[in-house]
């Protein structure tokens, strides 16, 4: 029978776990470039317009029709961060003339060629106020759509304000703060959004490999080489056996030779003979040390070693012992059953951790050239850009595409704007690639040039459909080049 403290522990965990699962979710739908952007907007604008609201009310008749065109002028500057009105220098500059040709204009209209009615706006004012507006911003290489604003905006303030440079003044000054402010968030957050928003760049440096099938040994070296960038990376290899007592065996004869502190691995280890099947227990761990060896010698990572009783549901005996070990990616060998992927890696897919499915064609342990393609900035695409990286080095490549068809031009630009976005956060040789052909005829044409294809398991689908069926996993078996395939829980 649970007793009333077990119970209230037990809903305070399950309140954090929902409190960790929306914040997941909220982080990872902030990764999306535009996410991150427009909600910047939503929140530093209004900011930014209201402090120059407010210093602004220090300046006695100074009319509020200045901060239409500054906000308007604010969100140009934060919604294209990288685009040709991202200038302070435009921003500032450009307001600032819109406002002094606007007063040009004024004076120019009403001494030299008419007085206007005082119950209207005067005509040839105004155009003169967008000509001169439009040349001076020009030759100054200062166009910014917001200079307009300010110019107009003399023909209503020029009757409360008796003298002119007040207004210039205020204008010049109410953009270098808002200019200054996007300068700030610019350099501080946008252009380091990967540094803390991106997990991939931040996660993923403890890294579990379930020792499965005749290839475990080159996932093992390709998660050790995604965890070698980070200081903390470490690889925990998993060997999954049937019965209780072979993982006792096992885990006997690692403790064992830990103790003893080889100096090297030679593959000789021995069991008791009587242990059943003792044979196969020796094998299992030359082959766990042997691989930890190697991957500690050629990468420097860390390898530890862990053994457990799989029984009929290995895949959740590993997604336990991931949690164990606080390994947030599980990098698992490719396995297929009649045509599908194995239960043990559909199990993976739908547990909490990060998943790698490797697939390889047995020779490559290092991965130069590395082909991503991809359908949006999702969290995924992010985390694929991002082991791709990090296998590529400074030495290495990296090719980024995504697939549309047949496009129209307006299309294609769009594409190649979220590709830009979604390389800008990662340095090293990156390629971006629109490509106007289906995904699967591209990857049959193009794979073979490289080491290594990372492909965004599909959450839109259903599990099976997602993983092997059209347009991504059609071909998977026929490419002759590795592939890994990332799914973010």
């Amino acid at each position: 029978m649970s007793r009333p403290g077990d119970s209230l522990r037990t809903f305070v965990v399950r309140i954090q776990q929902a409190g960790r699962h929306r914040w997941r979710n909220l982080r990872r739908w902030i990764e999306s470039t535009q996410n991150f952007v427009h909600l910047s907007i939503l929140l530093l604008v209004p900011l930014l317009i209201g402090l120059v609201t407010a210093l602004s009310n220090a300046v006695p008749g100074l009319s509020f029709l200045l901060y239409p065109p500054l906000a308007a002028g604010a969100f140009t500057l934060f919604a294209d961060p990288e685009g040709r009105y991202a200038s302070i220098t435009r921003f500032v500059g450009g307001l600032t003339l819109g406002a002094v040709c606007g007063w040009v204009a004024v004076v120019a209209a009403s001494t030299l060629i008419y007085e206007p009615a005082t119950s209207g706006v005067n005509p040839v004012a105004a155009t003169l106020a967008i000509f001169l507006t439009g040349m001076t911003t020009w030759l100054l290489d200062t166009e910014e759509p917001a200079a307009f604003s300010t110019a107009l905006l003399t023909l209503f303030v020029h009757a409360q304000v008796d003298q002119p440079w007040i207004y210039v003044l205020s204008v010049a000054a109410s953009s270098a703060i808002v200019a200054g402010g996007f300068a700030v968030w610019r350099r501080a957050f946008y252009e380091r959004r990967g540094q803390y928003l991106y997990e991939a760049s931040q996660g993923d440096d403890h890294i579990l490999v379930p020792m499965r099938g005749h290839e475990a040994e080159h996932t093992a070296m390709l998660a050790a080489r995604l965890a070698a960038p980070h200081r903390a990376g470490k690889v925990v290899l998993l060997d999954l056996v049937a019965e209780e007592w072979m993982a006792e065996a096992e885990r006997g004869l690692l403790e064992r030779h830990s103790s003893a502190r080889r100096p090297e691995v030679t593959g000789d280890a021995t069991v008791p003979d009587d242990v059943p099947d003792h044979e196969a227990v020796a094998e299992a761990v030359d082959r766990l040390e042997v691989q930890a060896h190697e991957v500690e010698t050629t990468t420097g990572v860390p390898c530890e070693v862990l053994v457990a009783s799989g029984g009929a549901d290995s895949g959740q005996t590993a997604l336990r012992a991931a949690r164990r070990t606080n390994c947030d990616l599980i990098a698992a060998p490719y396995e297929v059953e009649d045509g599908q992927l194995s239960p043990f890696v559909q199990t993976l897919f739908q547990g909490e951790a990060d998943v790698l499915v490797h697939r390889t064609d047995g020779h490559l342990t290092d991965w130069n050239r590395i082909l991503v393609p991809v359908r949006g900035t999702s969290d995924v695409a992010h985390g694929m850009v991002e082991f791709a990286t990090r296998l590529a080095g400074t030495t290495g490549f990296v090719s980024v595409a995504t697939c549309l068809g047949s496009c129209s031009e307006r299309e294609r630009r769009r594409a190649e704007s979220m590709l830009s976005d979604l390389v800008e956060p990662f340095s090293g040789p990156i390629e971006t690639r629109v490509v106007e052909m289906e995904v699967d005829d591209f990857l049959q044409r193009n794979a073979a040039e490289y080491d290594l294809v990372i492909m965004g398991a599909s959450r839109d689908r259903s599990l099976a459909s997602r993983l092997l069926t059209p347009p991504t996993f059609k071909r998977v078996g026929e490419l002759n080049v590795d592939v890994a395939i990332v799914d973010r829980n």
